[in-house]
């Protein structure tokens, strides 16, 4: 299911039980008003049937309410369990058995390149812990060399590969690419991505990082965020 129609669907869902939490109390109060009133003494002034009549309403509120509860606290038990739960990638399903091997060939490749958007999908949590902007599969498009891309706006572009870490083992590396032809910048965290688009659309020079450390991906970042201020300013 989509994100933001799970999203839609469980707040609707939620304002739903609060709601109907809501009626039962209603409910309950207007049917004990109305029986504490009709079944009143005739003896009594009207003061004091009114007096009964909110009493008893008050009782019945709560006790319409509680029994609502034995079938609504499970319903809020489960959407909070589904809340909870992350949101299910699509389900792909298997291409027949291939008769050629081109055919063969042709399905791998399709694979790979579905494996390399799944793939960068998934790695992208490191620089994307937030609402899952980039976690969304279907915005990424993989490619047969087991990269994959994901279109941020006209001209830029977020690329995924993997390198052999210091450790010898496969790591994902995030880059921004831009149509301009500028220098791949190193990417760690999504406010970097933020800080170059502003400056693209602020007009601003990108300054490339001419190395794939922390330090100075910071150094630029920092760069910009002074450029940025003195445009606010």
């Amino acid at each position: 299911m989509n994100r933001a129609v799970r999203r839609a669907t469980l707040t609707v869902a939620d304002a739903a039980t609060e709601g109907l939490d809501m009626v039962t109390v209603v409910i309950g109060g207007a049917i004990g008003a109305w029986a504490g009133y009709t079944y009143s003494p005739d003896t009594w002034s009207g003061d004091w049937r009114l007096a009964f009549a909110g009493g008893v309403a008050v009782v019945a509120a709560v006790a319409v309410n509680s029994l609502a509860e034995l079938f609504l606290t499970p319903l809020r038990r489960l959407l909070t369990k589904v809340a909870a739960q992350p949101t299910t990638t699509r389900r792909r399903t298997a291409p027949d058995a291939p008769v050629t091997l081109s055919e063969g060939l042709a399905q791998v490749a399709t694979a790979t390149e579905n494996d390399a958007a799944s793939r960068a999908a998934s790695y992208a949590w490191a620089i994307d812990q937030g609402d899952g902007f980039l976690r969304t599969e279907d915005r990424w498009r993989g490619y047969e060399d087991a990269t994959a891309s994901f279109f941020l706006a006209p001209g830029v572009w977020l690329h995924y590969r993997t390198e052999k870490n210091e450790y010898g083992r496969n790591a994902a590396r995030y880059t921004l690419l831009t149509g301009d032809g500028d220098q791949p910048v190193p990417i760690t965290h999504l406010e970097q991505i933020r800080h170059r688009l502003a400056a693209r659309a602020a007009g601003l020079p990108a300054v490339p990082a001419t190395g794939d450390t922390e330090d100075t991906v910071a150094d630029t970042i920092a760069e910009l965020d002074n450029h940025l201020k003195a445009l606010e300013a």
